[in-house]
């Protein structure tokens, strides 16, 4: 018998052993980095061995080929991550380590994939991928830090900000200017580098930010730092920028993925609170306005929902383009944010309290609206193709 007013949904990308992953990951979070969440915040990084447990049950690079120690699956793996993450509201590091091993897979040479991608899905590896610089965020052409060929070398030096698992990071997929007289795209690189031991290379301490506390963010430091010059992604130097925008669709989904999961996660915990709490004498669901407001937060949720799931089919069918991505991180995370806080509006005086999850979305969820190019930036790119 068909049911007149559904109430579930299940996206159309779930498959059986899709699911069973979920379970397996769901249940790790639960049991390994959840309880933890409090002292990550507090120490401003997570624990090392974290990421070698998240990759013991294959949490880490699930949708890297198996010949390089990944899952072996597919982006609809990476989602369920990013969603259960998200969901707990746990801060790790995960879809960074991600990021960094598709520049990796793609761009990097057939040892070099051997050599790295195994040790990073494996969490003994940490990634990190530096592009921003304290003078330059979005504007990737206004790249300060040089790389100057020496060699068998390249000599580093600048610096860059806002790095997540800075701290960690034993590996960095580092923005750079190869040639400092050249204007436009040709000028950029991308050129990995081993940190440990690594003279010339310092890690700044932790920065401290209004939300996602539990991340290691950091500046890089790089004074007169050498890395040998089989490290440059790509045939040649002059594909930075080119190798950046055609990864930076996959981050941007990411972060969309992430951000429809957190909207549905404030719904489902302000839904429970609205129950249980009780003014003059009466469930705080009973007043109207409450009503009116949870039910916005849940068809705005629910819209996304069903965009971020046709954007994910597109993907996995290698259809989905960087505006349609543009699109998706933009809108997604700007609803996350309102969605966000009108639940955090409903909890009263006890939403502003860092206790309630909440609270801790509110902090956590409004960097998503920079990351990954800011929503102005990403607008632009939607205009373009008008």
């Amino acid at each position: 018998m068909t049911t007149l007013f559904p109430t579930s949904y299940e996206s159309p990308w779930a498959t059986e052993e899709v699911r069973s992953f979920r379970n397996t990951v769901r249940q790790f979070i639960q049991a390994n980095l959840t309880p933890h969440q409090s002292r990550w915040r507090a120490q401003h990084h997570p624990d090392a061995e974290a990421y070698v447990k998240a990759g013991a049950i294959g949490m880490l690079l699930p949708d890297i080929g198996e010949e390089y120690g990944g899952g072996g699956g597919t982006f609809a793996h990476e989602a369920v991550v990013l969603e259960e993450l998200a969901r707990a509201g746990v801060i790790f590091g995960a879809s960074v380590q991600s990021i960094v091993a598709h520049y990796i897979q793609k761009y990097a040479s057939e040892d070099q994939r051997r050599r790295w991608l195994p040790p990073m899905a494996r969490g003994e590896l940490v990634g990190a991928i530096a592009m921003t610089e304290p003078g330059a965020g979005s504007d990737l052409q206004g790249l300060k830090t040089t790389a100057r060929r020496d060699g068998a070398e390249y000599v580093i030096e600048g610096s860059k900000t806002f790095i997540t698992n800075g701290l960690h990071a034993g590996l960095v997929c580092l923005a750079v200017r190869t040639d400092p007289k050249a204007v436009g795209p040709r000028a950029l690189s991308l050129i990995c580098i081993e940190t440990k031991e690594l003279a010339g290379y310092r890690v700044g301490r932790p920065i401290e930010k209004v939300g996602r506390n539990g991340h290691d963010t950091c500046e890089l430091f790089f004074d007169g730092m050498r890395v040998p010059a089989a490290n440059l992604l790509g045939t040649a130097e002059g594909q930075g920028l080119a190798q950046m925008m055609d990864q930076l669709p996959y981050e941007r989904l990411s972060i969309a993925v992430a951000a429809v999961a957190t909207a549905e996660a404030a719904v489902a915990i302000t839904s429970k609170y609205v129950k249980e709490r009780t003014v003059a004498g009466q469930p705080l669901l009973d007043y109207q306005n409450t009503r009116m407001v949870l039910a916005k937060c849940k068809t705005e949720t629910q819209i996304g929902r069903v965009f971020v799931d046709h954007c994910i089919e597109r993907h996995l069918r290698g259809q989905l383009d960087p505006v349609a991505t543009a699109m998706a991180k933009y809108w997604l995370t700007e609803c996350e944010c309102r969605v966000v806080d009108e639940c955090l509006q409903l909890h009263g005086g006890y939403g502003y309290m860092i206790e309630y999850a909440i609270a801790r979305m509110w902090t956590d969820s409004r960097v998503e609206r920079i990351f990954a190019g800011t929503n102005e930036i990403l607008k632009e790119i939607i205009a373009w193709s008008l």
